[in-house]
């Protein structure tokens, strides 16, 4: 069965590579793609909307779409925690309504939060140092953002990380108390550094993306995903298997000992 796909925000370097995805795939079907000027009915007709528009106006996106029957994947920023509850609790309980939210595409970027929600458990001194290409508008990335909450679910046991200073504005901003240093610079496509401060050492999870072409694995498994949504589902680790709770399982058959280790290994 082919499914039908609108693009929102088309005419973006994220947009085109999703188009191209989908052109090129048998089993989908590219019947509207929508760019600033154009009218939030051109997507009626498809079965999934995929938004990649920006901050300001994904909300509006998302809330056409829903309410005409359409899922919806977001690769869009700036989504809070706060908007995602939102969100949740508008779809609850409506069997056809499903959105799909993704920070990050690339699975390297997945499996280095990953990383570090698990270092999160063994150290308080915690900062993300993130850098994007010059024109994207939103900062800290919904990357950091993502990486800082799940790191703060996986050490709820252990409180704030340990952010001295935070008065000042060099120190970046915090999310779920981990303080998040933001670049927009013209040469990069995407970094993040997750830096672990502890007595006599730093560990320092690292990934860095260097092509566009890494995110297309992660856009058609989360494109698959979104055909059969149901409420809300946010990030990529929550539609691929990690495999971090049957190796931690393996070492330790007693399992998880505290809620701490429970959030770690649902990441």
């Amino acid at each position: 069965m082919t499914t039908r796909v609108a693009v929102i925000g088309a005419t973006g370097k994220m947009g085109r590579l999703v188009s191209s995805l989908i052109e090129a795939a048998d089993d989908y079907e590219l019947v509207a793609q929508l760019h600033s000027t154009s009218e939030l009915s051109e997507m009626l007709g498809a079965d999934v909307a995929v938004d990649l528009t920006v901050p300001g106006v994904s909300q509006k996106v998302v809330d056409f779409a829903v309410d005409h029957g359409l899922r919806v994947l977001v690769g869009t920023s700036g989504w809070s925690q706060e908007r995602i509850d939102t969100l949740s609790r508008r779809v609850d309980g409506l069997e056809e309504a499903g959105v799909v939210i993704i920070p990050n595409f690339s699975l390297g970027s997945v499996l280095a939060t990953a990383f570090a929600a698990m270092a999160a458990r063994f150290y308080d001194s915690i900062e993300i140092v993130e850098a994007h290409q010059a024109g994207k508008v939103d900062s800290p990335s919904g990357t950091a953002v993502r990486t800082a909450e799940l790191m703060a679910q996986a050490r709820a046991s252990r409180g704030p990380v340990v952010a001295p200073h935070t008065d000042q504005r060099a120190r970046g901003q915090q999310v779920a108390s981990v303080p998040v240093h933001s670049m927009r610079l013209e040469g990069l496509i995407a970094r993040q550094d997750v830096v672990f401060g502890g007595t006599g050492e730093t560990l320092t999870v690292s990934h860095n993306t260097i092509s566009p072409s890494s995110y297309e694995r992660g856009i058609m498994i989360a494109l698959d995903a979104a055909r059969e949504a149901v409420g809300v589902t946010v990030g990529l680790d929550r539609l691929i298997d990690l495999g971090l709770g049957e190796a931690r399982d393996a070492a330790d058959p007693a399992g998880p000992a505290s809620p701490a280790d429970a959030a770690a290994a649902s990441v």
